[in-house]
């Protein structure tokens, strides 16, 4: 595994959202109702096991059904958590129209705590020196950083992010010589800003595009099919764009194949499993050369991996929003899942705390074994807790510490 985890959690994501106080009750006239927030927490549970396929799964290269899965949540379930950790500010801030006065500066200091909080977190999880690099502290930065556009509307986020997700690869690109040549550092070390801004596993100057678009999603009026299948468009549109743009690229523009072959060897491998065959401090981003940049890989940090990355989780997103009210079965029959994307928070930390305990990577057991006892034992604690508590653990004490938020008057 090389410095790029693919957690997320907060996945990948950020904590569960509060339904009871972004949303407004189901069945309001013009808004989305209960099913298109449990869809929501089905994205989440199935980021969630694709995040522990990163972490403790096979390595993706060894073909097959398994492999195919496998390379399938490289990359891919951290950016649906990043997109999703934009949708929960919105929520926060209100969704579809954002909070003013007293309740809007209540809401900007909820996420300010929450932000405080995973950053302290995620530099703890750091700190145990586990062989994957958490998320949570970055994702702190991620909810600093869109904080001041929480008022803008759907149109003007997604402006920004593609802004953003056109000049922040190139920016990182051109101060790689300033930070030792952009090498990922070694596990279990936190270095404060440099690594959460520029050398860290999801530096914010190429992740925080996945923020803006998940507050741009939320923006939208999600209870009308035209805006979803609008959404289900654009996403594969910019599927296409992100993977086909790639592959065009390196088979027209000469050197390009060979730089970019190079820059998706290194952070593209994230399980356990491979740790041992890849060096974390190996090659890096983007490869040697500026045609590195063309990569689509996962984590290769580049334009194109990022709106490819994007594309994929507006589908994933729009597609669980879209069967959690057309089948109202499968909300039973997901439950389980569901009720880890519930608590994602706790679900994150779980994993973090069962590697760093168990050590998988020393383990005789298969990893596709390890994987299947990872996902078997958190939604059985999810699914119980949930029959007897509304949120995760350590929802509820995040939940608890925003309170202070509603002495702001």
């Amino acid at each position: 595994m090389t410095h790029h985890p693919d957690s997320p959690p907060l996945t990948a994501d950020a904590p569960s959202p509060d339904p009871e106080r972004s949303e407004p009750p189901p069945g309001t006239p013009g808004t989305p109702g209960v099913g298109r927030l449990i869809g929501l927490d089905l994205a989440r549970g199935l980021a969630v096991f694709g995040m522990y396929a990163v972490h403790v799964g096979p390595a993706p290269g060894q073909g097959g059904v398994i492999g195919f899965l496998m390379e399938l949540a490289q990359g891919r379930s951290s950016a649906l958590f990043a997109v999703l950790a934009g949708f929960a500010v919105a929520l926060i801030t209100g969704r579809r129209t954002p909070k003013t006065g007293v309740a809007g500066r209540q809401a900007v200091a909820k996420v300010v705590i929450r932000a405080a909080i995973l950053l302290a977190l995620g530099t703890a999880l750091t700190l145990t020196g586990t062989p994957v690099v958490p998320i949570l502290a970055f994702y702190g930065l991620f909810f600093l950083l869109v904080l001041p556009l929480y008022r803008l509307g759907a149109k003007p986020l997604a402006l920004i992010a593609v802004g953003w997700a056109l000049v922040g690869p190139q920016l990182l690109y051109a101060l790689k010589p300033v930070f030792g040549g952009r090498v990922f550092l070694s596990y279990g070390q936190a270095d404060g800003p440099v690594s959460l801004f520029f050398t860290g596993g999801y530096p914010a100057l190429t992740w925080v595009p996945f923020v803006i678009a998940g507050m741009a999603v939320a923006r939208c009026d999600l209870a009308a099919t035209s805006v979803r299948i609008r959404l289900a468009l654009t996403g594969v549109a910019l599927a296409i764009t992100g993977y086909g743009g790639s592959w065009l690229a390196v088979r027209l523009i000469p050197g390009a194949a060979e730089a970019v072959r190079k820059a998706e060897q290194g952070p593209g491998t994230s399980s356990v499993a491979s740790m041992s065959s890849v060096s974390p401090d190996s090659i890096g981003i983007f490869g040697d050369t500026p045609a590195g940049m063309l990569a689509s890989a996962p984590h290769s940090e580049a334009t194109l991996s990022i709106v490819a990355a994007t594309g994929v989780a507006i589908l994933v997103i729009t597609a669980c929003l879209a069967a959690t009210d057309a089948f109202p079965r499968l909300r039973r029959l997901a439950g389980p899942v569901i009720a880890v994307g519930s608590m994602s928070l706790t679900a994150y930390v779980y994993h973090i705390a069962a590697i760093w305990l168990l050590d998988p990577e020393t383990s005789a057991v298969p990893p596709l074994h390890i994987l299947l006892g990872f996902i078997a034992s958190v939604t059985v604690l999810a699914t119980l807790w949930s029959r007897f508590f509304q949120r995760g653990p350590l929802e509820w004490l995040m939940g608890g510490a925003t309170e202070l938020a509603h002495r702001i008057r």
